[in-house]
């Protein structure tokens, strides 16, 4: 008998590099053979998209982007609901809240028949109109509401009272991300292999806390080095701010790259010193090359970390940071950070428990 083809769409705010979108990416490249995914982008358009984010190109049929307009538009539920009725998903999976939003709401128009939330973090939840907006989506929306970390269903059962949440943790791909030669990763990258190597890699924006990295810096010894991976507006400032701190020759800025895996294994320590956070991909995928992670103490970043190899520090202190990392450079970790993310992080379990949740169905 053969089986038939169950589709999901997933429905995202927008697609630009960053970790709820490389998330949605990969829950297309590891859904099974008997599953047919899409991602819908309620902004952009798509040939903008794929030049701005080249990973995007190998999805290119799988992907539908409605160049939303700004605000409100209750053209854009109408236009989903539409989709929706000629798509016919089997599950249409919304991540934050502009897409449960738009496409929960449609979709429960549409009469899909399973309907699901994950909800990728809750600091916009302590603004009331978040919080209108949310709770209206979901009364009429109805999905199975998922938390990707266990703070965060708390921050949700602190508003919420009434719904039940469950939690599924992000998952990143351990066969992609290990453990390689750091000599080689360090001349493929033109990185110096005499020094000892720090990571840092997000968005170069102010959020991601680069500054208090870079500031850092200064009080560690010359012989630590720091490489920043990324691209984004705080580019030219944070080159600016490494000359100002005479760091600039211990400081380097690769851009966005296409072979993480490589810049993984180049480190002797990986850094994410965010002002905020959800829950954080970076930390599992360097953690997953076996290389230990000191992180900032905000959002989820704590639930990403092995707690026998990686250390967590205060926010926004850079001289935090620097006790942390020398701290983490001296210890001799007793457990592999890699066995931690195996048994706790990998995406193939991830999209198990999506796929057990989505055989339940809703009226």
């Amino acid at each position: 008998m053969i089986k038939s083809t169950k589709l999901i769409v997933h429905v995202v705010q927008h697609l630009a590099p960053g970790g709820l979108e490389s998330l949605a990416l990969d829950m297309l490249t590891f859904s099974s053979t008997e599953q047919r995914c899409l991602i819908i982008s309620l902004e952009g358009e798509k040939s903008q998209a794929i030049e701005h984010w080249p990973r995007l190109s190998q999805y290119r049929e799988q992907l539908i982007f409605l160049d939303k307009p700004q605000g409100f538009s209750l053209s854009t539920i109408v236009t989903l609901r539409q989709l929706f009725k000629s798509l016919n998903p089997n599950v249409v999976h919304t991540h934050h809240i502009g897409p449960v939003l738009y496409a929960g709401i449609a979709a429960r128009l549409a009469g899909v028949a399973t309907r699901i939330h994950t909800e990728h973090d809750a600091w916009h939840l302590n603004q009331s109109k978040h919080r209108r907006l949310q709770s209206l989506a979901l009364r009429i929306a109805q999905p199975q509401w998922v938390a990707d970390a266990e703070l965060v269903r708390e921050q949700i059962n602190q508003h919420f009272h009434h719904h039940s949440v469950s939690v599924i943790k992000n998952g990143i791909d351990c066969e992609k991300f290990k453990p390689g030669a750091k000599h080689l990763a360090r001349q493929l990258l033109n990185l110096p292999t005499d020094v000892t190597l720090i990571g840092c890699a997000g968005r170069l924006e102010p959020v991601k806390g680069h500054d208090l990295l870079l500031k850092a810096m200064v009080n560690l010894p010359d012989h630590i080095h720091l490489v920043i991976a990324g691209d984004g507006s705080q580019r030219h400032s944070l080159i600016q701010l490494a000359h100002q701190l005479h760091i600039q020759h211990r400081v380097t800025f690769t851009g966005l790259l296409c072979d993480m895996t490589r810049f993984y294994q180049a480190l002797d320590l990986f850094c994410l010193p965010s002002r905020s956070e959800g829950f954080p991909l970076s930390t599992l995928e360097a953690q997953s090359c076996d290389v230990v992670t000191v992180v900032t103490d905000v959002g989820a970043s704590k639930e990403t970390i092995c707690p026998q190899s990686g250390i967590c520090v205060k926010p926004g202190c850079p001289e935090s940071l620097a006790d942390g990392i020398m701290a983490s450079l001296k210890q001799s970790p007793v457990t592999s950070p890699r066995s931690f993310v195996i048994k706790n992080n990998d995406i193939r379990t991830m999209i198990k428990a999506y796929n057990q949740l989505s055989g339940e169905k809703q009226a």
